[in-house]
């Protein structure tokens, strides 16, 4: 979701004018007031417990060196420590570390003879593990988790309860590397144990090998670095690689179960009453199941710049989902986050900044059909009807995952800081913005190319805070602007979730 979103020029900067709002939150008045030209600006809240004020200037490219050095982003402080561990110890890392803990105990106990289940059905941990952890991958299983606890727990739940339901969702991906680092570990396992022993048929050693490297080559490919930084390489080689490994895996499931040691003959019928084999059918089934939902569907993209490809797709969605696109039906998909008015619309929006070649060729060569997958792929965001009031904060191409949420759901405020927003993400997106949230003084924009800076984030985000009396910020943002607004906000004890970067 987001490593998408977050190296292109229009993220350098943070955000355009400001729409000055009165907000009414539990019979007090907090307001955000604007100032004549060419007085210093001031950022501050209110004496009174009950009012929050944030004072700021006209947009203007001509200010003041006294405006200048009220508005440019104060010295930095580090981080305590506890809140890196904090940040850097994510629910990610914790789930990571649950499952993989569990399974690295019971090897150890199987491996030392202390447990004999695990080593007599290895083939049960192995696909287990592989079965979960594609499960957790699945569109399917994730949006009917999202859509269950957003409407059992929404809003009447404790606060803290509800943070751990969008933390936990969010980190997913924990439970999948988490698991599938397992199935590795117990494939190597398993295969020390049939060579060990070598009463398996030299077919059945083979595909063993196979499977265990095809899967081991699968997740070298997921490993962060490679993901993030050569996107196509991890997106054709985890592909592949996991596509040999299931087939492998059949074959070795299909030949190990049959076989008869003490006869030393196949017996095919075996295979089906063992557990392996349901696992391993299920497991087939969800990896095949968004792929059934894949379509070639027209498209109308515009390109208000050089920088941005806005691309119109037929049919309203709902908000906090993403859009996964290509220009073909196995290759290279491109998570981008939907804007939409809702379900109701007949259109929805992906803004696609440019930054590599496909998003490139949508500017440069705009196509008319592109391969999507019908089932689209819930985000943080979709938590947000968990909580009577919130904030979204984007910087740059950001607003693709952000803006739905805004516009579908009364209680969020949308913080937008970039670099001449209007001009570069043209009249599609400034034209929703203008009907949804600026009658509804619910937006907040900052353009730092008419401002001549950036804002104090942290401190901008903690006055809106606290003047729109909200529960919970989401960011999406570049890693910089990430990182600085996840440790200031941490820091100050204000519940948020911040980009994406662990999958």
């Amino acid at each position: 979701m987001a490593s998408e979103l977050a190296y292109i020029d229009a993220e350098k900067g943070h955000a355009e004018e400001v729409y000055y709002s009165q907000l009414q939150h539990n019979n007090s008045t907090r307001t955000l007031v604007a100032i004549p030209e060419h007085k210093p600006v001031l950022l501050r809240s209110g004496s009174n417990a009950s009012t929050a004020t944030i004072v700021a200037p006209p947009p203007s490219k001509y200010l003041s060196f006294d405006e200048l050095s009220a508005i440019k982003r104060s010295t930095k402080t580090p981080a305590p420590l506890w809140v890196k561990f904090r940040l850097w110890f994510n629910a990610y890392k914790r789930l990571f570390t649950i499952c993989f803990l569990f399974n690295f105990i019971a090897l150890l106990c199987a491996a030392t003879g202390r447990w004999t289940y695990p080593r007599e059905y290895t083939g049960a941990f192995i696909l287990g593990n592989l079965l979960i952890g594609v499960l957790v991958r699945t569109e399917l299983f994730a949006r009917i988790l999202y859509a269950a606890l957003a409407s059992l727990f929404a809003k009447w739940s404790p606060l803290w309860f509800r943070l751990g339901i969008s933390s936990t969702l969010q980190h997913l991906g924990g439970v999948h590397t988490g698991c599938a680092s397992s199935a590795v570990m117990w494939l190597i396992f398993k295969m020390t144990l049939v060579f060990k022993e070598f009463d398996m048929h030299q077919a059945t050693l083979a595909f063993g090998v196979l499977t265990t490297m095809s899967v081991g080559a699968a997740m070298i490919f997921a490993l962060p670095w490679i993901r993030n930084h050569h996107h196509n390489v991890f997106e054709r080689n985890h592909r592949m690689f996991g596509w040999l490994g299931l087939l492998f895996t059949w074959i070795f499931v299909f030949l190990g179960d049959s076989w008869d040691s003490e006869t030393r003959q196949f017996y095919p019928g075996r295979a089906v009453r063992q557990q392996d084999f349901w696992f391993c059918l299920l497991m087939t089934c969800l990896i095949l199941a968004p792929w059934v939902t894949v379509r070639c569907v027209p498209v109308e993209i515009t390109v208000p710049s050089s920088k941005v490809a806005i691309i119109k797709f037929e049919r309203g969605m709902q908000q906090g989902l993403l859009a996964r696109v290509s220009h073909g039906p196995l290759w290279e998909y491109h998570a981008f986050g939907i804007i939409s008015e809702g379900v109701h619309a007949k259109e929805h929006y992906l803004i696609a900044g440019v930054q590599g070649d496909f998003t490139r060729g949508l500017v440069d060569n705009p196509p008319t059909h592109l391969w999507t997958r019908e089932l689209k792929v819930p985000a943080i965001g979709n938590t947000s009807s968990l909580y009577r009031r919130g904030i979204r904060v984007c910087t740059g191409t950001g607003l693709g995952a952000a803006l739905s949420t805004c516009i579908q759901n009364d209680g969020w405020y949308l913080v937008w800081m970039g670099s001449d927003q209007e001009k570069t993400f043209g009249p599609i997106i400034s034209g929703l913005i203008d009907k949804h949230l600026v009658p509804k003084k619910r937006v907040t924009l900052w353009d730092s190319k008419a401002r001549g800076c950036r804002p104090d984030a942290v401190r901008l985000v903690k006055d809106i805070y606290d003047a729109w009396g909200a529960e919970v910020v989401m960011i999406t943002s570049n890693a910089g602007g990430n990182k600085e607004l996840m440790e200031g906000l941490t820091a100050s004890k204000i519940p948020c979730f911040g980009t994406l970067w662990d999958f």
